[in-house]
């Protein structure tokens, strides 16, 4: 039993009643109480060691959000005192800014027994031990590089949700990184050893959607050679990854919201139901405002994607991850290509920060690989860094809210550089700063 008193702070009698079982055979004292007012006077009273704070109380503090006022007036008190927010998925983001303002952790109802028990039993033996220290937020997420707090945020919120079975929905402008993301919230799940399988749902037709996603039998449609299982069987036990999902048809939503209401399958061709147990992760570069237009999208399934939502901000506002992220691509490439470049110059590097990255990491990757292949040095300068013509092209008109010189100069751009490279797609998109899917879309919209 270590030798801590703790106070837990809830209006909720039966979060109280819970959490005072739980506790009473780890510590010498549980303190319970409902009323948030009353924490000036326990504090004084009484010699706390740890507070569990609810987020959210009907309280006469008109804040809003009670739970960061009465953390803030809790450190205030005594600045030495630990806090561990109790919160709901839904406020999640406001318990990662409660880190920001002296909260040590924070647990995500409904909590796991043993997984809030070594939370408490931590924190209060490094204070024991007088070697507390703050909780690393940077997860180990394979390629996903950053320092910034922004990141450091967005990790620290995948920390605590991907050891769950919540849907999440993640929001990016193109080229954030919401695959990789995606990848890592698998890999730290407790599906790491099941399959992890991708599909990009904006690409398919009404007539591959369902076939693709659910499986079909031998002979249902004219190419149906033999059973095939789809997507969602193939990720059963494990995670499904639907990219693009802000991009499918009313129609192609209705069919995916049964499957998620169901957890059941049937293929194409066939009556019988297969139950899928999936977890499911999507991505769209689309703001959730814009998804809520129920001319759109249906917010029911919203509601069926969206437990919890995932931010991935745009490289514009990373500051020095943008360098980072650039000695990272550098090595990268250096190793690829053979060759011997070590560094970035001082006006290479500040040409890096000063730009605005409309095309993100994925249009830096493609400068940096560029940069690597076409340099003479063993450091970069700032002649070797050159970005995406064609992502400098949209900038510049949506600026001059130009619509029609922009598709011109859109076209003329990709049909200058495909000559340049004899119709060679995969190296005129690797110039362009896109991948070669999306310049096929572009060579399909401007009739190429």
């Amino acid at each position: 039993m270590i030798q801590a008193r703790i106070l837990i702070i809830d209006d909720d009698p039966d979060v109280l009643t819970a959490l005072r079982l739980l506790l009473k055979k780890e510590v010498v004292e549980v303190i319970i109480e409902k009323n948030p007012e009353k924490i000036p006077a326990i504090l004084s009273s009484e010699s706390i060691d740890l507070v569990l704070l609810d987020m959210n109380f009907k309280s006469t503090i008109n804040s809003g959000n009670e739970g960061l006022y009465w953390l803030s007036r809790i450190k205030e008190l005594k600045k030495d005192i630990l806090v561990v927010m109790i919160t709901a998925y839904g406020a999640i983001d406001l318990a990662v800014q409660s880190l920001k303002q002296g909260a040590e952790d924070f647990i995500v109802k409904p909590w796991l027994n043993d997984s809030l028990i070594e939370t408490v039993k931590g924190l209060l033996s490094r204070k024991e031990n007088k070697d507390l220290k703050p909780k690393n937020t940077q997860m180990a997420l394979a390629d996903v590089i950053g320092e910034s707090d922004i990141m450091k945020a967005v990790f620290y919120k995948l920390g605590k949700i991907a050891p769950t079975d919540a849907n999440i929905l993640i929001l990016g402008e193109n080229g954030t990184g919401k695959d990789l993301i995606a990848t890592a919230i698998h890999k730290q799940s407790n599906r790491a050893k099941q399959a992890f399988v991708k599909v990009d749902v904006g690409a398919l037709t009404d007539s591959l959607f369902e076939s693709e996603l659910f499986g079909h039998k031998k002979g249902a449609f004219t190419d149906a050679r033999e059973d095939r299982e789809g997507r969602f069987e193939s990720a059963n036990k494990g995670t499904l990854f639907l990219d693009e999902i802000g991009n499918i048809s009313l129609q192609q939503q209705a069919k995916l919201l049964t499957v998620l209401q169901n957890r059941q399958v049937t293929r194409l061709g066939n009556n019988q139901p297969v139950d899928v147990d999936i977890r499911l992760v999507c991505a769209t570069n689309i703001p959730l405002r814009e998804l809520a237009n129920e001319s759109r999208f249906r917010k029911d399934l919203i509601y069926r994607i969206n437990t919890v939502e995932i931010q991935v901000p745009p490289l514009r506002d990373r500051g020095d991850d943008i360098l980072l992220l650039a000695e990272h691509f550098i090595k990268r490439y250096a190793d690829k290509y053979m060759k011997v470049i070590s560094d970035i110059d001082k006006k290479a590097r500040k040409k890096l920060l000063e730009y605005h990255y409309p095309g993100n990491v994925r249009e830096l990757q493609y400068s940096i690989e560029r940069a690597v292949i076409m340099s003479e040095n063993s450091v970069l300068s700032s002649e070797d860094i050159i970005f995406s013509p064609i992502e400098n092209a949209q900038a510049q008109l949506s600026s001059e809210k130009n619509a029609h010189n922009l598709i011109e100069l859109e076209r003329n751009t990709i049909i200058k550089v495909i000559e340049k490279h004899n119709g060679n797609i995969s190296k005129a998109a690797k110039e362009l700063g896109i991948t070669r899917t999306a310049l096929y879309r572009r060579l399909s919209k401007y009739n190429i």
